[in-house]
């Protein structure tokens, strides 16, 4: 290898130098040029890691400009759901059907908003979306509360708004680099907004976590993948609207009972004078 030191200095195992014609012509193991493939990659690290700083950046600013645009109808629907859940925490529900999740069920809750959102004028339901298995995607079903209201911006437009109460959850993992668990972190826990506000969000998430397992050099699993999140919420769904909770779900006191074969009538009524018989 007289004559070139720069190639022996380099890689003096892999390569061996042949002269001809006054050219140089090298030489290499298919798996060694591999290895060495893989390093000029590493080296071009640069270039990559500005586009990936670039990806992240428009993925935040979409993000941002998606949630702060909103309408009048929405602010109005989310203040109540506000209000709605944050009467719940302070009273608090007790669940009933057998599922306790944090004091209730995710279907008590979604009754109990629906309810009291009804209640305050808003034609609010609970939604059942169901889809079949397709190609790379399974089969599923979600539940969701949808406010059907008017614009007062287009007269006679009848728009659908969709609320979430476990928005932020819905795209959280456990695998995911910094920068998207910070993407996930701006999302607000409950949503509430128009569906096509909602289909936007749906493909930058999806767009970001298809990004991020394949930095990760992990499989996105197909129940992350766009066209399933977006069936959950867009598209056909069965609305219900619920009726009035039974009384353990209301936030009024109940009312004590007691039984006339417990009841001291001695105690209660000592003005009366009359013999106490004991029943048996």
């Amino acid at each position: 290898m007289l004559g070139f030191p720069m190639i022996r200095r380099i890689s003096p195992t892999l390569f061996s130098v042949f002269w001809k014609n006054k050219k140089c012509l090298l030489r290499a193991h298919v798996p060694q040029a591999v290895n060495i493939t893989r390093r000029m990659k590493m080296r071009l690290a640069p270039c990559n890691v500005e586009e990936r700083k670039k990806f992240w950046d428009e993925q935040n600013q979409l993000l941002q400009a998606t949630l702060y645009r909103t309408s009048s109808l929405e602010s109005r629907i989310r203040q109540a759901t506000k209000d709605t859940l944050k009467e719940i925490n302070g009273v608090g529900i007790h669940c009933s059907c057998g599922k306790p999740v944090a004091g209730a069920c995710r279907d008590c809750l979604q009754r109990e908003v629906s309810v009291r959102l009804q209640n305050e004028g808003y034609n609010c339901a609970i939604c059942k979306s169901k889809w079949k298995r397709s190609e790379g995607i399974p089969s599923g079903e979600h539940t969701f509360l949808e406010v059907v209201g008017k614009l007062s911006s287009k007269k006679g437009e009848v728009v659908r708004v969709v609320i979430e109460l476990n928005f932020r959850a819905e795209f959280e993992m456990a695998k995911s680099n910094q920068e998207y668990t910070h993407l996930i972190n701006r999302l607000p826990e409950v949503f509430v907004g128009k569906a096509d506000r909602l289909k936007a969000l749906i493909k930058i998430l999806c767009s970001a976590a298809k990004k991020c397992m394949k930095e990760k050099k992990m499989h996105l699993g197909p129940w992350r993948k766009h066209k399933y999140m977006q069936s959950k919420w867009i598209g056909t769904c069965e609305r219900t609207t619920p009726a009035p909770l039974p009384e353990g779900f209301s936030d009024r006191p109940a009312k004590p009972r007691a039984s006339m074969l417990t009841y001291d009538l001695l105690e209660t009524l000592p003005v009366l004078h009359c013999t106490a018989v004991k029943v048996l």
